[in-house]
């Protein structure tokens, strides 16, 4: 037993991905809140994702914010080294990690086959996955569904509520109420990754309770957002440069989830307006086709406006030349055509999957563009090419960056730092004891911490990695 709850970040604390927030009930019950992946963190994230810093079998429940994989992507380690509670999240979410999870598995091994073959190559030893499609399969037999803005109870005496956030499909902020040694209920909010309020396909996001204590994303907190008005129009006028104009090819990593899916909208109302022009579009991603049939099953979470375009269209999702691509060999075949196209493919920060292959095959092509359209860590393939760098490492090999580099921040399903302040206006910041900001990169945390300050949050904390805070 303890006199106050406790909390300690053992991801996502100082660096972006990786979000693990444990919480440790007055009981002495761990609650983790998230269990993702470190990505695109260099050597030190692949360490980060071998070791815990607390022990699995320790974790009584589990509570995720979202599916996306710097969010969830562990759960399977996390079962494989002894986790045998209860994860809960709502039905979209458990939805998208039925194929996430697994897909991840995939990659893994694929990856790593690549990897270890250069390492025996080289005498060293080989590494192993972080775990295989069982443990994923595990780890999804643990989940325990439950409805968004309804309270359940956590283990003998917490309770939480799932509050929608318009990230993702799904995405919630974790309101949590936890009791401690005093009469008074602590009040605890995990804003989880803050969705913007003119998102094109989601509604939200949704004020939450007033809270005692907030962790707060802070990914871009130190910038503002192109207006959302002008990604069609930006997009279009980048199609006509490059499709049209040189005939060379765009490629985009974007992330499988709501960001393949905005822009997939946005193309399908050029085509609607008779705009697009004729060629073809490859959505090569089998995760991508599989995460847009999950979110035509939760349309209840749309907008109106995009409710509406429904009406009109039939389908916001498909279009004539628009091609999803599932088969391995279809996927390579995509690299013979030498015509003007536009190619989606994962992941969004360039780290693995298809869309290295796509990048590989046309970087050194002046006629070609890549296209940028969500965060990326600086360590990552696309922070590299945004970044300016001439010359990348891909699959091992060197590459010249001769295919033109653009970044489009209209597409972003985080919020900017005056929506972030606008979605924490809900509170009164003057009840409001800390603030734990994660999920940033130092400077953004140092440029959101500053903002929140300006509007009136007094107690703001940089949540550092392993460090345990008390809850009083």
């Amino acid at each position: 037993m303890q006199n106050s709850p406790t909390l300690t970040c053992f991801g996502a604390a100082g660096r972006v991905t990786g979000s693990k927030h444990l919480i440790t009930t007055c009981s002495g019950e761990k609650i983790l809140l998230d269990c993702g992946l470190f990505q695109g963190e260099g050597k030190e994230g692949q360490e980060l994702n071998r070791n815990w810093g607390f022990d699995p079998r320790d974790i009584d429940f589990v509570i995720l914010s979202h599916a996306h994989i710097d969010h969830t992507g562990l759960l399977p380690k996390l079962v494989k080294d002894g986790f045998n509670g209860v994860i809960y999240s709502n039905s979209s979410t458990r939805d998208l990690c039925h194929i996430m999870l697994a897909d991840s598995a995939h990659i893994q091994e694929s990856d790593l086959k690549r990897v270890n073959r250069r390492r025996t190559e080289k005498n060293l030893d080989t590494i192993e996955a972080l775990y295989d499609v069982s443990d994923a399969e595990n780890a999804l037999e643990k989940f325990q569904v439950i409805q968004d803005n309804i309270e359940f109870s956590v283990g003998s005496n917490t309770k939480a509520m799932l509050i929608p956030n318009a990230h993702i499909i799904g995405s919630s902020a974790i309101h949590i109420t936890l009791q401690s040694d005093q009469s008074t209920p602590i009040k605890l909010t995990f804003t989880g990754d803050i969705g913007r309020p003119d998102d094109q396909i989601l509604a939200g996001p949704f004020p939450f309770p007033q809270s005692d204590y907030i962790i707060s994303e802070s990914t871009y907190g130190d910038r503002l957002h192109e207006p959302a008005a002008d990604a069609k129009e930006t997009f279009f006028n980048l199609i006509q440069k490059i499709c049209v104009e040189k005939q060379g090819k765009i490629i985009i990593p974007a992330f499988s989830i709501d960001r393949t899916q905005e822009i997939i909208y946005i193309l399908d109302q050029l085509a609607f307006e008779k705009k697009l022009p004729h060629i073809p579009v490859f959505v090569d991603s089998p995760l991508s086709l599989k995460a847009t049939q999950i979110m035509e099953l939760h349309r209840d979470q749309f907008n109106p406006k995009i409710l509406e375009y429904i009406t009109k269209d039939g389908d916001p999702f498909s279009f004539p030349n628009l091609h999803y691509v599932s088969k391995v060999e279809d996927s390579k075949a995509i690299n013979d055509i030498k015509t003007a196209a536009i190619i989606i493919s994962s992941s969004g920060m360039a780290e693995a999957g298809r869309i290295k292959h796509h990048i590989a095959n046309n970087i050194e092509n002046p006629l070609n563009a890549i296209l940028i359209v969500g965060y990326a860590t600086p360590y990552s393939l696309a922070g590299q090419l945004t970044s300016g760098k001439q010359q990348v490492k891909i699959f091992g090999d060197e590459y010249q960056v001769c295919a033109e580099i653009h970044r489009m921040n209209n597409f972003s399903a985080h919020a900017d730092w005056k929506e972030m302040v606008t979605y924490l206006s809900c509170q009164d910041p003057k009840l409001v004891k800390k603030v734990f900001l994660v999920h940033g990169e130092e400077n953004t945390l140092g440029a959101f911490k500053s903002h929140l300050i300006n509007a009136g949050f007094n107690n703001i904390q940089i949540a550092e990695q392993a460090v345990t805070y008390t809850l009083s």
